[in-house]
């Protein structure tokens, strides 16, 4: 039988710190079967089509495949399934809402990589993007450390407006709201893009020494965050070299990346140098980070024997 997990219902099995504890062990583990496959092809109109796969770990005796559809004017704007098979004969495990699991896995994901890269005292935060992905890297920055001014900027200034009343009553902090991109990242040690921009939003001027930027919009050809004098200047960490230099931040020009995160959690190469050092994030996400947090959703809704569940060879 195959259980179909929803949004919801992901969220029921999976906590926080348990979906944090994955993705770090999973950045220190080795690389683990063949290399990522990450397809992408635009649609007849404004979507586009993405698949990853496949999700391995060492030790976790299953692989994902994830099917999205994005349509950037959609709410939401990611659609698509998660499929966990067994992997040893391929039994189809779980079928699980790709749009909850990616936002979570991507913003926690930054959420880790933005706390070991950024200057153990700062804590204010601009977000550039009021989305899914800014509130999941929000929710856990704010349990690896303490976050005490956020600055907002979305290009819908309703959208920034709704963000930041949600997001100062849930921290519990003082909340602006800024005009653009510059503006906002002015008032932020940890500035956070996660946008659907094909343009530059920052370039070096527009950030002071010592400031560490999360880039996260930048995951298929064509996209924009960062300028080059930007990337050029900061140590640069990816989460892949490839795929970032393939679609991601690093596509087709100058700037290379310093280092993967796996590479600095596990030691081999160095993150943050010192507190003046311009530091950038800039992942495109892998698929073994849908498996991390697969993996203990499925194991968690098979203990409760609650989920819905249907048998496809029926």
């Amino acid at each position: 039988m195959t259980l179909l997990l929803t949004a919801s219902q992901i969220t029921r099995y999976l906590g926080l710190d348990t979906a944090l504890a994955a993705l770090r062990t999973g950045f220190t583990a080795a690389p683990a079967g063949p290399r990522p496959l990450r397809t992408h092809t635009a649609l007849p109109g404004p979507g586009s089509a993405t698949a990853l796969l496949p999700g391995l770990i060492d030790d976790i005796p299953a692989y994902t495949v994830k099917v999205n559809a994005k349509f950037p004017g959609a709410t939401p704007a990611l659609r698509g399934v998660v499929c966990l098979h067994d992997l040893a004969d391929g039994a189809l495990l779980a079928v699980l809402d790709s749009a909850t699991v990616t936002a979570w896995r991507t913003g926690l994901a930054a959420a880790l990589a933005t706390h070991v890269l950024a200057p153990a005292g700062a804590d204010r935060v601009s977000i550039i993007g009021a989305g899914a992905q800014a509130r999941m890297v929000l929710r856990g920055l704010g349990r690896l450390r303490a976050v005490r001014r956020l600055t907002v900027h979305d290009i819908d200034p309703e959208r920034a407006a709704a963000f930041a009343s949600e997001q100062g009553r849930l921290l519990g902090i003082a909340v602006d709201v800024a005009a653009d991109p510059p503006s906002a990242a002015a008032g932020g040690g940890i500035v956070v893009l996660a946008t659907w921009s094909r343009t530059p939003l920052l370039d070096l001027s527009d950030l002071r020494p010592g400031t560490h930027i999360t880039s996260l919009g930048v995951d298929e050809p064509g996209k924009a965050e960062l300028a080059d004098d930007l990337l050029r200047e900061a140590r640069t960490v990816v989460d892949d070299l490839e795929l970032a230099q393939a679609v991601g931040t690093l596509q087709g020009h100058g700037p290379v990346a310093d280092a993967t995160f796996g590479e600095v959690l596990r030691g081999e190469r160095p993150g943050r140098e010192d507190d003046t050092q311009l530091t950038a994030y800039t992942p495109v996400g892998l698929p073994w980070q849908d498996l991390a947090l697969a993996w203990p959703i499925y194991q968690a809704a098979r203990a409760a024997g609650d989920a819905p569940s249907v048998d496809f060879l029926a």
